[in-house]
């Protein structure tokens, strides 16, 4: 069993998983601190300066902080929206490379008529080994 757990341990993608989380969490703390520091602020500007962690409702001995519930949602879309901007700047990035590389390796596509001639120079030297195999071979047929 210790042996497993030592194979289980040595794959890469526990060693992948346990760098993202941690690289997660601090990522966490940089994307809060935007949501906290910079846009909520921001947001609060377009709305009036509504903050909504204030808001409650008192039911006999019960205090329900539903506005803290509705800027936890608000915090969480805007987190979630940074998040997909990030993303998909990365992937962007990413893709360029990618583009650039492929297109150093593909090789040069040739026009269609380029194309269509060869296939018909091919074709044609088939029609001319062929005919060439059945008349050797009437003339071995033949002696």
């Amino acid at each position: 069993m210790l042996k497993e757990f030592k194979e289980f341990i040595k794959r890469g993608n526990v060693m992948d998983l346990a760098v993202g989380v941690i690289v997660g969490g601090a990522f966490s703390s940089i994307v809060t601190s935007l949501v906290n520091n910079i846009l909520t602020p921001i947001l609060g500007i377009f709305l009036g300066g509504i903050d909504f962690s204030g808001l409650s409702i008192t039911i006999k001995n019960a205090n329900i902080n539903y506005g803290m519930f509705i800027q936890s949602i608000i915090d969480f879309l805007i987190i979630a929206f940074c998040i997909f901007i990030m993303i998909k700047v990365i992937n962007k990035m990413m893709s360029v490379g990618k583009k650039e590389e492929e297109e150093k390796s593909a090789p040069e596509k040739k026009p269609e008529d380029i194309q269509l001639l060869e296939e018909i120079r091919d074709l044609l030297k088939e029609q001319k080994t062929s005919k060439k195999s059945k008349q050797e071979s009437k003339k071995k047929s033949e002696k």
